[in-house]
């Protein structure tokens, strides 16, 4: 395929997703390469939030029940259910992706009598080691939190090993594990394992229960477009739900929440693992978000972001390695998720610079570029611009100004 703006555009006109972008609110100067840490807001947030707060005026408490808000975990839990191979009573939507991992893991951790290890990848999401560094001081296993090297994963688990704790897709690099292997091989030792697909849900093909998975948390405000801090999702096997108590035993995870007893019972279900009331204002854009998915194929996403993945490389190797960028290791594109990461010592500036042009990506320490993509509303000659703007960044020396270098509290 010859690789010009034209070509670009073809595709663009082309594409069975174009459609969708006519569904997010963005700004007509934007190149928009962050939604793999921030999606835009779907069109229909604002008029969803005003109807929410018309409601809150209304029937003030009672719009618990008349605007249904006290089922919105398990009504948005479903439909994310959707993306990631799951049955609607095994998700729910609460709290944030650390909450719910240490929810998670505690709760693995207390189904593996007599194993004590909880055993991680190095390089992981730096928030899921604190968790777990954090549930290991609590429970007393402070010595037996194993991070170990990505290449030493499969080799470290054994049957002192109580949970398996791995991101799917890496949020720097990408690389993207063989979930159904990785699980089989974890089961294989008694082992339980709890997948992070913040970098998955809504940008790749998952299925959990093809996999045979035991628990998975997840991020609303990338891929699913949420907003920020959106809330975040948990699934939980059914074949788990009786033996799988968390600590953060809540009202709203008991089983009968309005009765008001003095001891805690569980929720026979997936809602066990709720806590306290939920953040109905943060949840609307979610499920706006999560209605567009309703009407997508995740196979048309997942091939639209490898297609725009293989062209954004190809324009970066070809146009920009001149200037001193590093391009990661060639796993093959099938084995990344959707987004990708160029390494330069200058990464940061020259990611301010890029903004500056508004071609929005972002920075990860210590050296990396990285660019979402998102199918739902990116163009394929978005790539095309987006890279003739880092090739002007560079020709013209943007980044290399003490301004460009001012480091921001979020990068």
């Amino acid at each position: 395929m010859t690789l010009d703006r034209n070509s670009l555009q073809a595709l663009d006109r082309a594409d069975p997703l174009a459609g969708f972008r006519a569904e997010f609110d963005i700004p007509e100067d934007l190149i928009y390469l962050d939604g793999n840490s921030l999606g835009v807001m779907p069109a229909a947030v604002p008029a969803q939030l005003r109807r929410t707060v018309q409601h809150w005026r209304n029937d003030l408490v009672g719009a618990w029940n008349s605007a249904n808000w006290i089922s919105l975990p398990n009504r948005i839990g479903s439909r994310i259910a959707r993306l990631i191979g799951a049955r609607d009573d095994e998700v729910i939507c609460t709290d944030s992706t650390s909450v719910n991992l240490f929810k998670l893991a505690a709760a693995a951790l207390r189904m593996q009598p007599g194993r004590k290890v909880i055993l991680t990848e190095r390089g992981n999401f730096p928030t899921d080691v604190y968790i777990l560094e954090g549930l290991s001081e609590l429970t007393g296993l402070k010595d037996h939190l194993r991070v170990v090297p990505r290449e030493q994963v499969l080799d470290s688990i054994d049957e002192s090993v109580a949970v398996l704790v791995l991101t799917h897709v890496h949020y720097k690099t990408a690389e993207m594990y063989d979930m159904a292997a990785v699980t089989r091989a974890a089961h294989d030792k008694g082992v339980l394992v709890v997948w992070d697909l913040s970098h998955s849900t809504g940008a790749v093909e998952v299925d959990l229960n093809g996999c045979d998975a035991d628990f998975a948390v997840g991020c609303g405000y990338k891929y699913l477009n949420g907003g920020p801090g959106a809330p975040a999702f948990l699934f939980a096997a059914k074949r788990h739900h009786q033996r799988a108590t968390q600590p953060l035993s809540g009202w709203l995870g008991h089983r009968n929440p309005f009765a008001f007893g003095d001891s805690y019972q569980p929720s026979p279900g997936v809602a066990r693992f709720l806590c306290g009331a939920q953040p109905v204002l943060a949840m609307m854009p979610l499920d706006c978000g999560l209605e567009i998915f309703e009407r997508v194929s995740m196979r048309q996403v997942r091939a639209k972001s490898l297609r725009m993945r293989a062209i954004l490389l190809d324009l970066l190797q070809r146009r920009c390695t001149r200037y001193g960028f590093e391009f990661e290791p060639d796993v093959g594109a099938a084995n990344r998720g959707s987004h990708l990461s160029i390494m330069h010592p200058e990464s940061y500036a020259i990611c301010q610079a890029l903004i500056r042009r508004r071609v929005i990506g972002d920075f990860r320490a210590p050296d990396a570029l990285r660019f979402g993509l998102t199918p739902l509303y990116l163009r394929h000659v978005d790539l095309w611009d987006a890279v003739e703007h880092l090739v002007q960044v560079m020709e013209q020396g943007e980044w290399d100004t003490e301004s460009a270098r001012v480091r921001h509290a979020v990068t």
